[in-house]
């Protein structure tokens, strides 16, 4: 399932770095997407985390979402982020605006999503999109 969402990321997302928004534990998509020929940075807030992610072959880094670096942003293709913690999604959005990166969330099945993402079908999985 969550390669689905690497392929759905290349195959509407032209390539250059991509951020994961709190990638906690799970490293699949970026590895995925490295793969695949993008440029991936991981952020969450769990020093725990970015180790993994870096572990794992991610470059990763600490950043609080709440109060984000927006210069570790800017340059980016794309932000993506695989089930946010509902308290984030809000924040993600925010930062998509004002870095003016397209987001995109694969949220948990029954988690509400902030009216500005517009929801994809992709080969059965429910995706959200939002560009600002």
């Amino acid at each position: 399932m969550l390669e689905k969402l690497a392929e759905f990321i290349a195959e509407n997302f032209s390539q250059g770095k991509a951020v994961e928004l709190g990638i906690g534990f799970q490293t699949k998509v970026a590895l995925r997407l490295i793969e695949l020929g993008y440029d991936v940075l991981a952020i969450d807030w769990n020093e725990k985390a970015v180790e993994n992610a870096r572990r794992a072959g991610i470059k990763a880094v600490r950043d609080d979402l709440f109060r984000p670096r927006l210069s570790l942003y800017r340059d980016a293709v794309l932000l993506y982020s695989v089930r946010p913690t509902p308290e984030i999604m809000e924040p993600i959005v925010e930062l998509s605006r004002k870095v003016n990166v397209p987001l995109v969330v694969l949220p948990l099945s029954g988690d509400s999503v902030p009216r500005p993402l517009r929801l994809v079908n992709y080969k059965g999985l429910a995706i959200y999109v939002y560009k600002p």
